[in-house]
């Protein structure tokens, strides 16, 4: 592989105009497909295989026309401390908000009148209109959601509190400049790493121009794929920072060649020959984990994995072809302003190699301490709960926030979250349903069943006692379920959510054994070992925990929540588990791959345990380091998002980078490494001759080069290890 990706990378030098220009037209062919395709109107959710969903498509198939799980909303309204929803004039506002309700869109499938539905509260105060709509809240027209949330602008001049919750006004969440910021950060960290305004811009422009082309495809196919707003916010997420790092390690190996005394073009081959292997195994880890998320099979997952996989592959491709090319076009001036003038910096102990032989001489204290040090943190991980989260976890200045408030305070939390209860039968066993379910002590109302017209399946709904994602209403679902009969299905949003959480909860283990057992045997061609795959799993798994434990203890326990703009604690996003372990794995692997890559190359030419372990840290510590602090900061700009669940990912995948980077690959892995020593390289005979040569140290472009030598650098070795 070594030998391929050198002549790439000096082909894609020498023809550098032709690499740049092709790489420019994709992005404009991306643009104007992203430009001339149709408005993404669905981003549809389904559970294939579960109770909800089954509900669901029972209810489309015996209830046609009825939009069961299209959009809903609920208009909120509250009297002034001295009246009563019961009041003439407030009835009347009222009336005229359920007439612009009904009149406001073709879109709408049924407006109640709280009056009759019986939805005004006991002590007369609030009262709320429950609208259903034909579509899902991402296919509403923006005409129709104007129209929603003018609802009520005469009542509000009379006096009456009135807003609007529900997930008929669900957008596409805003992160406001937090991305920006985040990008800027990775600016200033690669002038420092680099002295060189070239060389930092670099990683910026490619990641820019990868991201551009990922996110303008995902655009140009959202509309026939069914792809909705996350999927873009994701590839984004991880666009930008594997973009970046990649494209880092490419120009660091680069500006180490020319430090070698090689030619420009030589330079270029030999850093993509080299630091371009760790790319390809690093994003082959990334794309294994992203992918990996469909044997969850919840298609809206599987979308998502498999979009931002294709932006890491561009990535990769970048890395290999546009970066050699661009460092064609800089020139010298990739390099610092001390190195152009002559002023070369001596080759004297950098801070890495310092750390580095610190970490030799006590490696059990620091083993020790990393390991509790991660382990401490992780002890809230102990009490996760998980679910989904509602607009109870909405900022306190949103209308669906204080929607929700106002109807808690009227009608009880469990209000926000009715439960949808199908069966399948005719009257006597839709009303031997009911009795059952309120008999129950979770359900705090239940109404009398509704039949279709065949008569043959009822709808009742259930009001429960506590919040949506309260561990008491899911307890309620699974009691009606038990106590019911097959022929009884609970269905609504809040089930939905039960049974999604279900669902990561059952695909956990099955993911985490695929996804870690492709990347163990991949990380094994890679070092040709067995020892460091296991040291590398085991330290993703401390890491990843130990940030489990941190957003626990920030989202669910409230731990320096308003720092993180955390206005509402509850539980923690139900995929969050499953989706940390496979972005963070892939992640983690990039530092995992580059640093230990070098630390490989080392020892094969020649150098003992743990001078390699030096000679590792000496090149590729501050790269690794500013890598980390880019992707953290990238990471930590979704922080600022409006959306709790896009906060919340961007909060654990930069933490987790936190620990992984700075405690378990800088730490905890040269310390397991030197108590080894050779033995962290052992791998058996049999096992060697079976598994593939993709020669990631360039031993074998080592030979080559050394028999036939390009130019007169080429003389000395590979790399000064």
């Amino acid at each position: 592989m070594a030998t391929f990706l050198y002549k790439l990378g000096r082909s894609a030098f020498k023809r550098r105009r032709l690499v740049a220009l092709i790489w420019v037209a994709l992005l404009v062919l991306a643009g104007i497909g992203a430009g001339s395709a149709s408005t993404a109107t669905s981003s549809s959710f389904s559970m294939p295989g579960t109770e909800a969903q089954k509900a669901f498509d029972l209810l489309d198939e015996r209830f046609p026309g009825g939009s069961a799980d299209g959009a809903t909303a609920r208009v909120v309204f509250k009297a002034p401390d001295d009246g009563k929803m019961t009041d003439a004039a407030h009835r009347a506002e009222v009336d005229k908000a359920v007439a612009e309700l009904k009149s406001g869109s073709d879109q709408v499938a049924s407006v109640t009148d709280p009056y009759v539905a019986k939805a005004v509260s006991q002590d007369g105060a609030t009262a709320y209109v429950s609208v259903s709509y034909k579509v899902s809240g991402m296919e509403l027209t923006e005409a129709t959601r104007e129209a929603l949330e003018e609802t009520g602008t005469q009542a509000r001049d009379a006096g009456l509190t009135v807003e609007i919750g529900g997930d008929a006004l669900q957008a596409a969440p805003e992160t406001g400049a937090g991305e920006i910021v985040g990008v800027v950060i990775a600016g200033i960290v690669l002038v420092i790493t680099f002295g060189s305004l070239v060389a930092a811009g670099l990683p910026l422009l490619t990641a820019i121009i990868g991201v551009g082309i990922g996110i303008s495809t995902i655009t140009a196919l959202a509309n026939v794929l069914d792809l909705g707003s996350t999927t873009a916010t994701l590839a984004t997420m991880i666009g930008l920072a594997v973009g970046i790092d990649y494209a880092l390690f490419i120009v660091s190996r680069y500006r180490a060649e020319l430090a070698e005394g090689r030619e420009h073009e030589e330079a270029a081959g030999r850093a993509v020959g080299t630091a371009g292997s760790a790319v390809v195994f690093a994003g082959l880890t990334v794309v294994i984990a992203l992918v990996g998320l469909a044997v969850v099979n919840i298609p809206m997952l599987t979308k998502m994995g498999f979009a931002a996989a294709g932006t890491v592959v561009i990535a990769v491709l970048i890395a290999l072809t546009l970066i050699p090319a661009l460092l064609g076009f800089a020139g010298k001036r990739v390099l610092g302003r001390k190195v152009r003038k002559g002023r070369e910096i001596s080759d004297k102990p950098n801070a890495g190699t310092r750390w580095a032989r610190f970490v030799l001489r006590r490696p059990v204290a620091v083993l020790l301490a990393g390991v509790v040090g991660l382990g401490a943190i992780a002890i809230p991980a102990a009490s996760l709960e998980m679910g989904l989260p509602d607009d109870g976890a909405q900022p306190t200045s949103t209308t669906q926030r204080k929607a929700y408030d106002l109807l808690s305070d009227g009608f009880g939390p469990g209000s926000n979250g009715p439960l949808l209860v199908v069966v399948d039968g005719g009257k006597g066993e839709a009303d031997r349903a009911v009795k059952v379910i309120q008999g129950l002590d979770g359900a705090v109302a239940v109404t009398p069943a509704t039949l279709n017209k065949a008569g043959d399946t009822a709808m009742i709904t259930v009001i429960p006692k506590d919040r949506p994602s309260s561990a008491a209403t899911e307890e309620l679902v699974h009691s009606i379920r038990d106590t019911t009969g097959d022929n009884v299905l609970v269905t609504g949003a809040t089930a939905m959510n039960i049974d999604f959480s279900q669902r990561m909860n059952d695909a956990l283990l099955p993911y985490l054994a695929l996804v870690v057992g492709l990347a163990f045997l991949l990380l094994m061609v890679v070092f040709r070992s067995v020892l460091v795959p296991l040291k590398a799993a085991l330290g993703f798994l401390l890491s990843v925990v130990a940030a489990l434990g941190a957003v626990v203890a920030v989202f669910q326990w409230g731990w320096l929540g308003s720092l993180f703009g955390v206005e509402q604690t509850g539980p923690i996003m139900s995929m969050m588990p499953i989706f940390m372990v496979g972005v963070v794995f892939g992640l983690a692997m990039d530092y995992e791959v580059f640093l230990v890559t070098r630390m490989r190359e080392a020892y094969v030419h020649g150098q003992r345990p743990g001078e390699a372990i030096v000679t590792g840290f000496q090149h590729g510590a501050r790269v690794v380091t500013a890598a980390a602090v880019i992707m953290i900061a990238v990471f930590s700009g979704f922080i600022g998002s409006s959306e709790q669940m896009i906060k919340m990912i961007g909060f654990g995948l930069a933490i987790a980078v936190f620990f992984d980077a700075f405690v378990v690959r800088m730490a905890i892995v040269p310390a397991v490494l030197a108590l080894l020593s050779h033995k962290a390289w052992w791998l058996p005979r049999w096992l060697d001759k079976a598994l593939p040569n993709v020669d990631v140290e360039g031993e074998k472009l080592h030979k080559e080069l050394e028999a036939s030598p390009a130019d007169p650098g080429d003389e000395r070795d590979l790399v000064r290890v």
